[in-house]
């Protein structure tokens, strides 16, 4: 599937995907694969929501250590991969948003709302 396709599912062009269009499920390939390689795990509409929760609950950690530590958001992003990993007991590698399925994306906004919430507390009142 490519952009201008009847089925696209995205408004703006975010490249080739490939599109199951009775699950409405999809996953982006790598930009420069000639052989169509997927970006990661095929997404229906469910895990979709649960990886876009991810991402917005990842991404303020990830900002706040590359402003605290100095470190570029590439790091602080690889940082916040480990850590999480950890928390879910799983490889470091198989943790990116990516890859995760969705009782994982589950888990994982999980720990980090369990982790703000801890953050919270310890936190003086102003």
């Amino acid at each position: 599937m490519r952009p201008a396709e009847a089925a696209y599912p995205y408004q703006d062009g975010h490249g080739p995907l490939w599109l199951c269009v009775p699950c409405e499920a999809w996953i982006g390939i790598f930009a420069r694969s000639t052989r169509n390689l997927p970006l990661g795990r095929l997404a229906n509409a469910e895990l979709r929501e649960w990886k876009a929760k991810l991402h917005a609950a990842l991404e303020p950690m990830a900002e706040a250590k590359a402003r605290r530590d100095g470190v570029s958001i590439f790091e602080a992003r690889s940082k916040g991969y480990k850590w999480l990993a950890g928390e879910l007991k799983i490889e470091p590698k198989a943790c990116n948003i990516n890859l995760l399925d969705l009782e994982q994306c589950r888990a994982a906004v999980g720990v980090i709302e369990q982790f703000e919430q801890n953050r919270r507390a310890a936190s003086p009142s102003e």
